[in-house]
């Protein structure tokens, strides 16, 4: 098991990284993550849904995802609930309170959905979740050291030293932890360093000594790294982006989700990508993107709380481009309904009006793999992608579709005028011809095409090549049975 200091310490990335090099030496690898927190999901070719992370982690183990990768996975909804997602299918929302009275079936949820993998594959590689450090959400843990007691695994720690006080954050999870917990710690990782390795020689050497495990080893900053995110939002562009061609921007809603749908062109030379917040000035754009949402009614408020309404119009005035994605596609229509309180009380709230749909919110989620071709611009296109919803959208705006699906039927809507674009459909950028015909419509001269899929698995096999090379992997308790841990260290 893999446990960070912090969240964002590299969990994910290590994970993946090690199932990329054990699938390359013929070994049966899985991904696992007990309890994930995120809005950043993906929809299994069953119809579950999972982490976006963990389907990430199964495409470097070149396996496909499951739902067993992932057993529980929470999507807040509000600063005090979430949505709960058990086995791929939502069973409803959950305060903390109820959630926690919840965690004694959570654990059998999570150790079932183990015990299947581990008679699938020869190693399961688990994830933890944010740290084992948290205190408070020590009683009835699922997701860290609560789950290693329970399955009788190794653990390794792994920390983030761009941050600062990496030694810290060592010894302090440890102090944090009970005398059995600690036991499981078998070794550290380094993660995010710039610079001379050798330079953290005596750091290494004191840690080894003040807590008796060793450093497996230092992993380098990763620049230009492309990898789907688990939930915080990466705005960095590894360019001068002063010399795109064209603007882009996109609203940071309240409850955002799967803004990996923008990976793809925050690493685009020819496109200044900006996430606008709720602080932040509306910037002039060629093209402003509505993202998913998992609240969209409280985040069609938020757009009009934080002045995105005037903008728009202004945007569309001076020709400029709007694409809709999923609760993005909702607010562009006249109304979203919620009469079943899908998302909370029932209620009903006026959208932006720019497109001839109503939406109504259901309790049943349409979780689906798709394929279509983008037929509301002049140059058609092949894609494929996902939909997440719980909406159904009619309206006369649908008359002009914006894709056609495999099974016939049609999907989303253009405006008369040619301006604005609405779909359910996410991964809309994953196809290079797919994207190059909406940079252009855009209004991006020459637009340059990404093969996304092609440099994801670039940035798996790099990864896979640092680890190999900067980490002691002989010696990291990897496919380590419950007789020789307890031999080695728990007797």
């Amino acid at each position: 098991m893999i446990q960070g200091t912090t969240s964002d310490a590299g969990k994910t990335t290590l994970v993946a990284g090690l199932g990329r090099v054990l699938a390359q030496q013929g070994i049966r690898v899985a991904p696992f993550k007990p309890q994930n927190m995120a809005l950043n999901s993906a929809v299994t070719v069953s119809g579950g849904e999972i982490g976006r992370a963990q389907a990430l982690q199964a495409v470097a183990c070149g396996v496909e995802p499951q739902t067993d990768m992932n057993p529980i996975l929470l999507k807040p909804s509000s600063d005090i609930g979430a949505q709960v997602i058990v086995n791929g299918q939502a069973i409803g929302n959950m305060d903390a309170r109820t959630y926690h009275a919840f965690k004694p079936q959570a654990l059998s949820i999570v150790v079932e959905a183990y015990r299947r993998l581990c008679q699938d594959y020869d190693i399961v590689l688990i994830e933890g979740a944010g740290s084992p450090a948290e205190i408070n959400l020590r009683d009835g843990d699922i997701a860290n050291m609560g789950f290693a007691e329970a399955v009788d695994c190794p653990v390794v720690l792994i920390a983030d030293i761009d941050k600062g006080g990496v030694f810290a954050h060592f010894v302090g999870t440890l102090a944090c932890l009970s005398a059995s917990e600690r036991a499981r710690i078998f070794g550290f990782v380094i993660n995010k360093f710039r610079g001379d390795p050798s330079l953290l020689r005596p750091g290494i050497e004191w840690l080894e000594k003040e807590t008796g495990n060793p450093v497996y080893g230092v992993l380098p900053y990763w620049h230009g790294l492309y990898l789907d995110g688990e939930d915080a939002i990466d705005a960095e562009q590894e360019f001068d982006a002063s010399a795109a061609s064209i603007k882009v921007v996109v609203p940071v809603f309240s409850r955002i989700s799967n803004h990996t749908d923008f990976d793809v062109l925050r690493e685009h030379r020819q496109i200044d990508l900006k996430f606008v917040g709720a602080s932040d000035a509306i910037p002039a754009a060629d093209l402003i993107i509505l993202p998913g949402s998992k609240n969209v009614l409280n985040d069609m408020r938020w757009l009009r709380e934080n002045g995105w309404v005037p903008a728009l119009n202004k945007h569309l005035r001076y020709g400029g481009r709007v694409l809709g994605i999923c609760g993005g596609f909702q607010m562009l229509g006249r109304s979203i309904n919620d009469p079943d309180g899908v998302e909370g009380p029932p209620q009903m709230c006026a959208a932006l009006g720019l497109l001839d749909i109503e939406t109504r919110l259901v309790p049943r989620k349409r979780l689906k793999h798709t394929r279509g071709t983008l037929v509301c611009l002049p140059t058609r296109a092949a894609l494929q992608g996902y939909e997440i919803h719980c909406g159904i959208s009619t309206g006369a705006a649908l008359e002009r579709p914006a894709l056609v699906l495999s099974n016939g039927y049609s999907d989303g809507a253009i405006s008369a005028d040619g301006q604005i674009i609405g779909t359910y459909l996410h991964g809309l950028f994953d196809e290079p011809a797919a994207f190059a015909a909406l940079l252009a419509w855009a209004g991006l001269v020459e637009p340059q095409s990404i093969d996304r899929k092609q440099r994801r698995q670039e940035a798996l096999d790099r990864i896979a090549v640092d680890i190999s090379q900067y980490l002691d992997l002989a010696n990291m308790p990897l496919g380590l049975r419950r007789q020789q841990m307890n031999t080695c260290s728990l007797s």
